[in-house]
């Protein structure tokens, strides 16, 4: 969720570095439906060795979907045919973000689900609107995150308006680049584009199966469009209350129980890392690194918020713990920094799709929600929350940061409260870091007769599909025949939580997680 064509009339003027906040806009709530039929896709081998059955083609939507014959954009799609004699329609597959491409995630979930169940569907991935594939597909400031940047903690007003004047200028980059964009790169035009690939698809109904951010976007395509849902899954759910600025206040502290969770996984494995056995003391030698690195970035590459932006996935997925405690214990006990060189181009150096990504992350969340405008108020509460939880919330606050100076005016946040669905199934994990748990438990209650399935004790971002054969059961058999599980309380079934991993002391170790690393690495960070 952290872890994304009319002119600007009358919007925000960017001067030097600086936003005219504008009101929001409160024509969001219901979309007209569009009255152009968009071509049929047509359908040709995709070009990629991984998933040999994948095939690529594209859709024309609207820009402005209440302009429906005006400037046209292009959705980039994929698929991976149906090819059972029960056929029970599109699937269509979100990775999150927003930001996330998902054009290789089809390929996954099809050869991830049983082949009895994939088989019956047609799998759909797409491009969002301004991502990858998509054209014109969005990129505001390339190299923004290239290192070494100023320490994310702004101990002192010189480091503050640094990290300022960094947010200030890609701000005003991306509202001189995307003036006659940026008003419609948000969710509610991304779900009317996934209503526009139904209807190029020839599909009554759609199916959709989509994780962390795309648990928002299925969301609000339920309660725009109702009528068209057949199965709706959601894995890692979006708090659909705390959006945006609130949400990511909650990540904080969620994320650094998870960076807690790793110190004591390190200290459960003293005789491999040698870093002790208090998870206190070891998180002391976690941030005296970091000091160390502030003076004296590694390889003039990782210095304090490179090595922040390091260790924050492990906090989505517990199978790069082991390579991580590697990385720290070779810093701290051989003085050699070429393994945390690596995990940082490994797991958090920004290459071009990277800034694709972040420029959709910003777009979409600053457009589709209020957020403060008053950087007063950012600082009071993010020092709050760096009292309480310091891991990463000043990294994220910098993360989000252009949102309190963005170029468009903002929409109100769908309500997405829905008595009129079939079924839902809810996949939740208790110890989720990116979507806290109390998302998945408030979804539940928002969506009438939905189950929700919760994963007890686990902290990945994103669990089926991802070595739990417990969760894939529930998915596989709700895909299959719509069977979902009852409990007739907050919590419909429980399934216990994949073991940690293990350090890396042989080869079957290193690939025991392999799958889950696989998604993971499709769902991307910060969403």
């Amino acid at each position: 969720m952290r872890k994304r064509a009319a002119v600007l009339c009358g919007a925000a003027v960017v001067v030097a570095g600086t936003v005219t906040a504008l009101p929001a806009d409160a024509s969001t709530a219901h979309p007209t439906t569009t009255t152009v039929q968009p071509a049929k896709p047509t359908w040709k081998k995709c070009a990629t060795t991984n998933y040999p059955t994948l095939q690529c083609s594209s859709v024309q939507v609207p820009l402005d979907h209440t302009n429906p014959h005006g400037k046209q954009i292009t959705l980039a799609l994929s698929r991976v045919p149906h090819t059972a004699k029960t056929y029970q329609g599109p699937l269509l597959v979100n990775p999150g973000g927003p930001g996330g491409s998902g054009l290789t995630l089809a390929g996954f979930v099809a050869s991830s689900l049983p082949k009895a169940v994939a088989s019956q569907y047609d799998v759909i991935g797409f491009d969002p609107r301004g991502v990858g594939k998509s054209t014109p597909a969005l990129d505001c400031k390339p190299g923004y995150f290239n290192p070494v940047r100023p320490d994310s903690v702004p101990s002192t007003p010189a480091l503050e308006k640094a990290n300022l004047a960094r947010v200030k200028a890609y701000t005003a980059a991306c509202g001189k680049k995307y003036a006659n964009l940026l008003p419609y790169i948000d969710t509610v035009s991304a779900v009317r584009d996934m209503d526009s690939i139904r209807a190029a698809l020839g599909a009554r109904k759609i199916n959709y199966f989509g994780y962390s951010y795309g648990t928002y976007l299925g969301a609000v395509y339920a309660k725009l469009y109702p009528e068209r849902v057949r199965r709706l899954v959601l894995d890692s759910i979006v708090d659909p209350t705390g959006v945006w600025y609130d949400d990511n206040l909650g990540q904080d502290y969620a994320f650094n129980d998870r960076q807690q969770a790793l110190m004591a996984w390190i200290a459960k494995y003293d005789s491999t890392y040698k870093l002790g056995t208090d998870p206190a003391r070891i998180e002391a030698k976690w941030y005296a690194m970091r000091a160390a690195l502030t003076k004296k970035p590694a390889d003039g590459k990782v210095g304090a918020s490179e090595l922040e932006d390091t260790f924050i996935p492990g906090g989505y997925y517990n199978g790069y713990w082991p390579y991580l405690a590697e990385a720290f214990a070779a810093y701290v006990n051989d003085k050699n920094a070429d393994p945390l060189v690596e995990a940082y181009e490994n797991y958090a150096a920004i290459d071009a799709s990277g800034d694709n990504g972040y420029s959709v992350y910003t777009s979409v969340q600053c457009r589709d929600a209020s957020w403060p405008r008053d950087w007063n108020q950012w600082r009071r509460d993010n020092w709050a929350a760096y009292d309480k939880a310091p891991f990463m919330v000043w990294n994220n606050a910098w993360y989000n940061a252009p949102c309190a100076f963005w170029p468009t005016r903002t929409k109100e946040p769908v309500n997405i409260a829905n008595g009129k669905l079939p079924p839902v199934l809810l996949f939740q994990a208790t110890n989720d870091a990116a979507t806290p748990y109390e998302g998945g438990a408030t979804v539940h209650r928002m969506l009438a007769g939905s189950s929700l399935v919760v994963e007890e004790g686990g902290g990945n971002h994103g669990i089926t599909l991802s070595g739990n054969a417990c969760l894939d059961k529930y998915l596989s058999t709700y895909l299959s025949d719509g069977k979902m599980p009852r409990g007739g309380r907050e919590v419909d079934a429980v399934c216990q939580k994949t073991p940690d991993p293990k350090p890396l002391t042989s080869a079957k170790s290193a690939t025991s997680t392999a799958h889950g690393s696989t998604l993971h690495g499709l769902l991307g960070f910060r969403g």
